[in-house]
């Protein structure tokens, strides 16, 4: 007997990306949309308030805003449920603290970037770094992004130096070198390398290289289009759905976390 459709409601339904999450959990068998609601207040278009979404729906995915995000998980793990998918970014220490503790009592997948392809590399990255020797193996991150990001390096590329250097049990801030300039001599073991490619209209790329005498291995990643991360966001309301109370991301989904 096929299993019934997992019950979706999207916060934030008005929103850029809450829009495109409706095309995809409309588009996949495996959901059904059971509510949208937006910021109180706001009707029309299908809406319905947060309090009837929540009764509605095994999961809440949540594309918002950091206050709006400690806000719901708060009141999910009020009433005990739903489980609950956050993809809003920018959290200082204190709500992240808030999501930490909603986490006991429900479970919530949150994490940074909800592309697959993205943690994927980010898993491999930690993998391929722990298993090979940092006095043999150099590690440099390539990220190249459009002409109008204005921040160098990447958020993403930092998350996959972090990984690199999470592999090797070593904190990032004591081997990462972001640029390289004139006479700077020989590459010391064990540096995490990054460099820059701003222009155009590029989305995004990244690149994480590990170098020894005679051989390179170079992981990558390019996006493409913002359906990668309802794709994503689909992929961790399945697997969190019925799951026991917990805060996990992307590389618990994928099988490099917990089980």
């Amino acid at each position: 007997m096929s299993k019934p459709p997992v019950r979706i409601a999207l916060a934030g339904a008005l929103g850029r990306m809450g829009r495109q999450m409706a095309d995809a959990v409309q588009g996949d068998a495996r959901l059904a949309l059971a509510a949208r609601f937006h910021r109180p207040g706001a009707v029309g278009d299908g809406l319905v308030s947060r309090e009837e979404a929540l009764a509605m729906a095994d999961v809440v995915i949540d594309f918002t805003t950091p206050a709006a995000s400690v806000d719901l998980a708060r009141i999910c793990a009020e009433r005990g449920g739903p489980a609950l998918v956050i993809g809003s970014t920018g959290f200082d220490a204190s709500e992240l603290a808030a999501i930490s503790d909603a986490a006991k009592t429900i479970a919530i997948v949150r994490s940074g970037s909800f592309s697959l392809g993205l943690n994927m590399l980010i898993g491999l990255v930690e993998q391929a770094a722990r298993a090979l020797d940092p006095d043999d193996w150099d590690v440099e991150i390539v990220e190249a992004h459009h002409r109008h990001k204005v921040d160098a390096p990447s958020g993403t590329a930092l998350m996959l130096g972090h990984a690199a250097a999470g592999g090797r049990g070593i904190d990032l801030e004591t081997v990462a070198r972001r640029a390289r300039d004139g006479a700077i001599g020989a590459r010391p073991p064990g540096e995490i390398g990054f460099a820059v490619v701003r222009g155009g209209s590029i989305v995004g790329e990244h690149s994480v290289s590990f170098c020894a005498e005679g051989e390179l291995v170079t992981l990558s990643h390019a996006a493409g289009d913002r359906i990668m991360f309802a794709r994503g966001a689909i992929a961790a309301a399945l697997w969190v759905a019925g799951r026991q109370p917990g805060e996990y991301d992307m590389r618990d989904v994928l099988g490099f976390g917990a089980p």
